[in-house]
Protein backbone atom coordinates (compact mmCIF):
# COMPACT_ATOMS: atom_id res chain seq x y z
CA UNK A 1 0.00 0.00 0.00
CA UNK A 2 1.50 3.55 -0.75
CA UNK A 3 1.34 6.16 1.91
CA UNK A 4 1.92 3.98 4.90
CA UNK A 5 5.37 2.36 6.01
CA UNK A 6 5.28 -1.29 6.46
CA UNK A 7 5.78 -1.10 10.13
CA UNK A 8 2.37 1.29 10.51
CA UNK A 9 0.59 -1.15 8.09
CA UNK A 10 1.57 -3.78 10.81
CA UNK A 11 0.18 -2.10 14.08
CA UNK A 12 -3.05 -1.23 12.38
CA UNK A 13 -3.61 -4.78 11.33
CA UNK A 14 -2.72 -6.55 14.61
CA UNK A 15 -4.88 -3.88 16.71
CA UNK A 16 -7.61 -4.59 14.26
CA UNK A 17 -6.93 -7.98 14.91
CA UNK A 18 -6.92 -7.33 18.95
CA UNK A 19 -9.89 -5.33 18.31
CA UNK A 20 -11.49 -8.75 16.92
CA UNK A 21 -12.30 -6.89 13.59
CA UNK A 22 -9.50 -9.36 11.16
CA UNK A 23 -8.12 -12.73 11.89
CA UNK A 24 -4.31 -13.09 11.33
CA UNK A 25 -3.32 -16.69 10.30
CA UNK A 26 0.33 -17.11 9.55
CA UNK A 27 1.33 -19.99 7.12
CA UNK A 28 4.52 -22.13 8.56
CA UNK A 29 6.36 -21.16 4.85
CA UNK A 30 9.55 -19.72 5.08
CA UNK A 31 9.41 -17.05 4.86
CA UNK A 32 6.06 -17.15 6.82
CA UNK A 33 3.08 -15.67 4.83
CA UNK A 34 0.41 -13.85 7.01
CA UNK A 35 -2.91 -13.61 5.81
CA UNK A 36 -5.53 -11.08 7.44
CA UNK A 37 -9.80 -11.50 6.91
CA UNK A 38 -12.12 -9.59 8.34
CA UNK A 39 -14.35 -11.63 11.42
CA UNK A 40 -18.19 -11.51 11.36
CA UNK A 41 -17.61 -8.67 13.63
CA UNK A 42 -15.27 -6.77 11.00
CA UNK A 43 -17.63 -7.50 8.55
CA UNK A 44 -20.45 -6.51 10.12
CA UNK A 45 -18.99 -3.09 10.54
CA UNK A 46 -17.85 -2.61 6.63
CA UNK A 47 -21.46 -1.28 5.72
CA UNK A 48 -21.89 1.36 8.31
CA UNK A 49 -18.24 2.51 7.75
CA UNK A 50 -18.69 2.62 4.15
CA UNK A 51 -21.89 4.59 4.58
CA UNK A 52 -19.95 7.27 6.73
CA UNK A 53 -17.14 7.38 4.31
CA UNK A 54 -19.83 8.14 1.44
CA UNK A 55 -21.31 10.51 3.66
CA UNK A 56 -18.20 12.41 3.84
CA UNK A 57 -17.98 12.32 0.37
CA UNK A 58 -21.12 14.04 -0.72
CA UNK A 59 -20.32 16.61 2.61
CA UNK A 60 -16.71 17.21 1.97
CA UNK A 61 -17.25 20.76 0.69
CA UNK A 62 -19.83 21.90 3.20
CA UNK A 63 -17.30 20.51 5.97
CA UNK A 64 -14.57 22.43 4.38
CA UNK A 65 -16.54 25.57 4.06
CA UNK A 66 -17.11 25.32 7.94
CA UNK A 67 -13.97 24.77 9.05
CA UNK A 68 -12.87 28.11 6.72
CA UNK A 69 -15.53 30.11 8.30
CA UNK A 70 -14.54 28.62 11.68
CA UNK A 71 -10.91 29.40 10.93
CA UNK A 72 -11.32 32.74 9.96
CA UNK A 73 -13.98 33.81 12.70
CA UNK A 74 -10.49 32.73 15.25
CA UNK A 75 -8.28 34.78 13.03
CA UNK A 76 -9.94 37.91 13.24
CA UNK A 77 -9.71 40.03 16.41
CA UNK A 78 -12.67 40.45 18.07
CA UNK A 79 -14.39 44.18 18.79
Amino acid sequence: MGGISQKMLSQNLKALARAGLVDRSVAPTNPPQVTYSLTELGVSLAEPLTELIQWFGRHGDELLAAQEHYDSRQASPRT
